[in-house]
């Protein structure tokens, strides 16, 4: 669309056939139902160039027509009366839906792909009335916008539309000022990436006791209202608001992600942690309240304290089984954070993250057999984009960075239960006010 929109080069796009539904749904969003498009077999990964070279010589499997005969009448075809007609797309929603019996109304939620497939909290006007009175903002002031991928345009939203989702998830007024605040991030925890990603919510502040968050035992799991409900009300928001959330359609997480029925949503433990809280880091002082958002997760790396003698190649060995795509996060309970100090000396959390950013290296042949890094990376570093376009000159035994130093973050998290900590690895967007949304 970029190539046909902005430099005006008549174009025949290639997708393979899972994509189908998809690349047709974005087409037509975008106001260019009539783009040209065309199919191979699925998969590409894997296959010898002797197998792909028979999917241009083959058939388009959704037309039955030969593929390359499909590109140059793509090229050539006149358009149609439907490729010109005009894209009437309907971003609008009733505000009410007709009355009806409970369980009719909870199938219809179910029908319209509105809820994450369990039950839900029915949002009544009563019901969004009083999840308003938990903010002074106007129910009609704008929120911002959110989309499932790059490729589509971004939906906006107001208060009110974050406050039934709100319901919905079965989050209580009082949680409503940090729903917002993650509602106002514009980072979607529904990700259409066909890696299926999920997204992380890290709490900071005094809003956490305020609202009674978990930041110890079992702050990662099912055992706080408020953790729980707000990141499903964070995912729920996503998906409504973004313009949907269907698998096939809007939504390519090829096996999708547990994580994304609560976002990984949970309070610092600042009050057990050695260091200064997250969001102190990325400029808020300690007694504003915030939330921080990462996106990505998709892989973790689990153990148990740090080894007596051998920690720095235990810890090595962690960041090297991470996939280099995608940067770590530490998520350190404080029994474990107390250890880095005590056998690596690290005071400052920033001395933690130096450290990490040397242990973790790989041979320069190893780090561009990634395929995620050949996907994502290596374009990049062929446009001379750095730090990439410095690893691609260098020898194929070369230790090199796998991750930015300014990419790996940590966090304080667990009720000091065990020393047992994880490596998340995720990318962190932003972190926004839960104060401005009070």
């Amino acid at each position: 669309m970029t190539i046909e929109t902005k430099y005006g080069v008549p174009t025949v796009a290639v997708h393979t056939d899972k994509f189908d539904r998809v690349v047709r749904s974005v087409a037509a969003v975008s106001g260019m139902p009539g783009l040209r498009q065309v199919f191979v077999p699925q998969p590409i990964m894997g296959k010898t160039a002797a197998q792909l070279r028979a999917y241009v010589d083959g058939q388009d499997p959704l037309s039955g027509r030969p593929l390359m005969q499909e590109v140059i009448a793509g090229l050539t075809r006149s358009l149609d009366d439907q490729d010109l007609e005009l894209v009437d797309f309907d971003r609008s929603t009733p505000r009410v839906v007709e009355p009806m019996a409970e369980e009719d109304l909870e199938r219809l939620f179910i029908d319209n792909h509105w809820t994450d497939g369990l039950p839900i909290v029915l949002p009544t006007e009563k019901r969004v009335a009083a999840m308003l009175a938990g903010t002074h903002r106007r129910p009609d002031e704008m929120v911002g916008q959110m989309r499932s991928t790059h490729f589509r345009e971004s939906w906006a939203y107001t208060v009110e539309k974050v406050a039934v989702n709100a319901v919905m998830a079965g989050a209580r007024p009082h949680y409503f000022p940090v729903i917002l605040a993650l509602a106002a991030t514009g980072v979607t925890a529904r990700s259409s990436s066909s890696s299926a990603m999920a997204s992380m919510a890290v709490i900071n502040g005094p809003v956490r006791h305020e609202i009674g968050m978990n930041a110890g035992t079992g702050a990662m799991g099912p055992y706080s209202h408020a953790n729980a409900t707000i990141g499903r009300a964070y995912g729920l928001l996503s998906q409504n608001l973004q313009g949907g959330s269907v698998p096939g359609l809007s939504y390519m997480g090829n096996q999708g992600n547990n994580y994304a029925y609560n976002s990984i949503t949970f309070a610092e433990n600042e009050e057990r942690s050695p260091w200064e809280p997250f969001h102190v880091q990325h400029g808020f002082t300690a007694p504003e309240s915030t939330v921080s958002v990462f996106s990505g997760c998709r892989s973790t790396a689990f153990t148990l304290g740090l080894r007596e003698k051998h920690w720095r190649e235990h810890v090595g060995n962690l960041l090297r089984g991470m996939d280099p795509s995608v940067p770590p996060t530490l998520l350190l309970d404080p029994i474990t954070a107390r250890q880095f100090i005590d056998r690596g000396g690290f005071t400052k959390k920033e001395a933690l993250i130096d450290w990490l950013y040397e242990a973790a290296r790989l041979p320069a042949r190893e780090y561009w057999d990634y395929q995620l890094v050949q996907n994502y990376i290596y374009p990049r570093a062929t446009f001379g984009e750095e730090p990439w376009a410095s690893k691609l000159r260098a020898a194929p035994e070369e230790l090199i960075p796998m991750f930015r130093r300014e990419d790996i973050h940590v966090v304080v998290v667990g009720g000091e239960t065990n020393g047992y900590w994880r490596i998340m690895g995720c990318g962190y967007q932003k972190t926004c006010s839960v104060d401005a949304w009070r």
